[in-house]
């Protein structure tokens, strides 16, 4: 039996019906739309979490900073003194370490002191002053950060070396460098480990040198200023 499909305005048998019911009377269900982002309790519990790694790893942070800088520092003098020691045995000849106020310009040994910066190079005449030609400079290192201070003893500003490879102590009356300490802001205060933030580098007379982080030796050298 034919029908009127009132949806469509065809017609169609009974039969048929329910089929044409079914495809004009259904009405989708709407597409669910998500969204992305966080949740003010997300966005709050967020923020607490950066508040606390902040709190906690800018302090340690700036101390692993400070430690690499001092560290850097006094790795480059301990091993300016094994360069000098093994070139003057090596060339057979007087070498050298002196402060300089220009160590990539003029190079003379004309600084107040380390901190200025300083050179190695081939002392020939042994009078630690370069000045002549032969006296070739072997390194020269900037100056250090402002932030490190390099305190030697008796501002002492030179070690030279014999063409032995040992060291030649004091020349011409003026004090060689026995002790340089190496100190930042923190001073002589306890590290990392219970050592010192300071560092201790100690010349034996033959010109062996020896980085040492020991409060009671720092101290006893008398600490930092």
């Amino acid at each position: 039996m034919a029908g009127f499909d009132r949806l469509s305005g065809a017609t169609c048998r009974s039969s048929d019906t329910y089929k044409v019911f079914e495809n004009h009377a259904y009405i989708a269900c709407m597409t669910r739309k998500h969204q992305h982002g966080f949740t003010l309790y997300e966005l709050l519990i967020t923020m607490l979490i950066i508040g606390v790694v902040l709190t906690v790893g800018i302090p340690s942070f700036s101390d692993f900073t400070r430690n690499s800088r001092i560290t850097s520092t006094a790795n480059d003098l301990h091993s300016s003194f094994q360069l000098a020691r093994s070139e003057a045995a090596r060339s057979k000849a007087p070498v050298t370490i002196c402060a300089s106020a220009a160590p990539f310009g003029a190079a003379l040994c004309d600084g107040a002191s380390f901190n200025g910066g300083w050179i190695i190079f081939v002392d020939l005449n042994g009078d630690i002053q370069r000045a002549g030609a032969g006296e070739t400079v072997l390194r020269a290192h900037p100056p250090v950060d402002v932030a490190i201070n390099i305190t030697t003893n008796a501002a002492a500003d030179y070690f030279g070396f014999a063409p032995t490879g040992l060291g030649r102590g004091d020349v011409g009356g003026q004090p060689a460098m026995q002790t340089a300490v190496i100190c930042d802001a923190r001073g002589n205060a306890i590290a990392g480990g219970g050592m010192s933030a300071a560092r201790f580098l100690m010349v034996t007379p033959i010109g062996r040198a020896t980085v040492l982080r020991d409060v009671g030796q720092i101290a006893g050298a008398g600490g930092c200023p």
